[in-house]
């Protein structure tokens, strides 16, 4: 079958072949009555865009690399739906990479879609030092933005939210509800995320007098099992503490479904926090408090930033590190606000 023609759809339109590759490339300004005009003759005659003759024609290929560190997290899934919607707007299509938290893989990822001639690359790297020279290897050949998490020591723009002013939110939070002791649960230091909520944690509950025992700073990775059995550790060595701030939503669902399950009521007995606001955590018993990660923003500022670090600007000036306010979601998980003294 002979492939339609640009000529074809001009004529059909009643237009220039120079307006119907405006309207299609989506570069310059035209009518919304021609554009509707094109689309619908491009649509008749089933027209397809030459992807590979676009490409060589434009030294770009319109398509963009994400590697996050495990599409199975709820909260990575969404941030990816975000990207995708964001890069739509823009004409772009999404080459997706899980790199299994493993950052041999994720090198592996990143190698692959380079080769492939992507227009640039977004990552949320999963370790925060052996990740390094995969990403600035390959910020090297092509534009790279870190997303949510990050590695230190690259040339590459970063865009998340502020971790640290998160849980700052969340301590007072449980304060003001009458939290005099609390225990964290999060992964491994390996990356980024971890290490700023506890850094935010740590210090806010010094500030306020918020006793955490050592032994009550508990590590293991993201997940709902973690989370049970971080708590059955607790229990086992003395008790649960006035409040349970988990570093993400999966750890404080699982320690929600294990304080029911060893009898302690939530949040009568102890508060529980998570982070990230996927969909589950309201609607789990307790409906959970959480910060919320306004993703969509995010995701559009790695766009554009993306968009800028291709730009052929020798002044673009020096690498952007954005970090966006995040926002403390209460739900039931957490007791509602006593009276207390003024915080420092």
């Amino acid at each position: 079958m002979q492939r339609v023609t640009i000529a074809q759809v001009a004529e059909r339109a009643g237009v220039s072949t120079a307006t119907v590759s405006r309207v299609l490339s989506r570069r310059g300004q035209v009518s919304a009555a021609v554009e509707r005009k094109v689309r619908r003759a491009a649509d008749d005659l089933g027209y397809q865009v030459n992807v590979i003759a676009r490409a060589l024609r434009n030294s770009r290929t319109d398509t963009v690399g994400m590697v996050v560190p495990s599409i199975t997290n709820p909260f990575f899934t969404s941030l990816v739906e975000s990207v995708e919607h964001a890069l739509g707007k823009e004409g772009k299509e999404l080459f997706l990479c899980d790199a299994r938290s493993d950052p041999k893989i994720e090198a592996r990822r990143l190698a692959s879609l380079a080769a492939r001639n992507v227009d640039g690359i977004i990552v949320s790297p999963s370790h925060g030092v052996d990740s390094r020279p995969a990403v600035q290897q390959t910020a090297d050949r092509l534009p790279l933005v870190q997303l949510d998490r990050f590695v230190d020591g690259t040339t590459t723009d970063w865009v998340g939210v502020d971790d640290v002013a998160a849980m700052r939110q969340v301590v007072d939070h449980l304060h003001d509800g009458g939290a005099r002791s609390a225990a964290f649960i999060g992964s491994l230091m390996t990356h980024s995320s971890t290490e700023q909520r506890f850094a935010g944690f740590r210090r806010r509950a010094e500030e306020l007098n918020i006793e955490v025992k050592p032994d009550q700073v508990l590590l293991g990775d993201y997940s709902v099992e973690w989370g049970e059995a971080a708590v059955a550790r607790l229990i086992a060595e003395g008790g649960l503490p006035d409040a349970l701030v988990c570093a993400d939503d999966l750890i404080a669902l699982g320690v929600t479904r294990a304080c029911r399950a060893h009898g302690f009521s939530v949040p009568r007995q102890v508060q529980v926090t998570g982070y990230d606001d996927i969909e589950f955590s309201r609607l789990t018993e307790p409906a959970l408090t959480t910060v919320h990660q306004p993703r969509d923003r995010i995701a559009a500022e790695a766009v554009r930033l993306l968009a800028a670090a291709g730009a052929k600007d020798a002044e673009r000036g020096p690498h952007a590190h954005i970090s966006l306010v995040p926002t403390l979601v209460v739900r039931d998980s957490t007791r509602a606000t006593q009276a207390s003294p003024d915080r420092i």
